[in-house]
């Protein structure tokens, strides 16, 4: 079983490259929901500050890998031989990953800049989004103390998502008929 894992700052294009692997019918698991399910165990609103003030206690309290850990039994029950998880957070995660899949798991980080981050997540309409340019940079400080940026350097591949939707699925597509 291959593992493909997405790396990236906040609304740099993860959730869209993970819709072009579904549209290949290879199955996501979504690190994000495993937050946002725990969230909702605890009781809270799915806004961006109950998520991710979980995925940052989850963390303390089970140590960095804890989303990862949380993921690995999902990706084990699926019966195929391609897997993308979806927004690894942290080099601790990367770590366990490879420890549970060894060179079958393979990192791709995709880039975007700020401002093109910014104008793509005001039209996602997620619970968890930021509306402003200052909640963006709030959310990108917060997952960089969780070493988002370390992460997103241990990347086997980086694809640039800086032009249009079509060109970035298309982008994406040839990474998995690579496979």
């Amino acid at each position: 079983m291959k593992i493909i894992a997405f790396v990236g700052m906040p609304a740099s294009g993860k959730s869209e490259a993970s819709a072009v692997a579904r549209s290949l019918n290879i199955p996501v698991v979504s690190m994000g929901d495993a937050v946002r399910e725990e969230a909702a165990r605890r009781g809270l609103p799915p806004t961006d500050e109950n998520i991710g003030g979980t995925g940052t206690k989850l963390r303390r309290e089970e140590g960095m890998e804890a989303i990862a850990r949380r993921c690995v039994p999902k990706i084990r029950t699926l019966n195929s031989p391609v897997v993308v998880v979806d927004g690894t957070r942290n080099i601790e995660e990367i770590d366990y990953f490879r420890q549970q899949f060894g060179d079958d798991f393979k990192l791709i980080a995709i880039y975007a800049p700020f401002q093109l981050r910014f104008e793509r997540a005001k039209y996602r309409a997620r619970s968890d989004d930021i509306c402003t340019a200052d909640e963006l940079k709030k959310r990108d400080e917060r997952e960089k103390g969780w070493g988002l940026d370390k992460a997103i350097e241990k990347a086997d591949i980086t694809i640039k998502n800086i032009n249009s939707l079509e060109k970035f699925k298309e982008e994406i597509k040839k990474i998995f008929d690579a496979l």
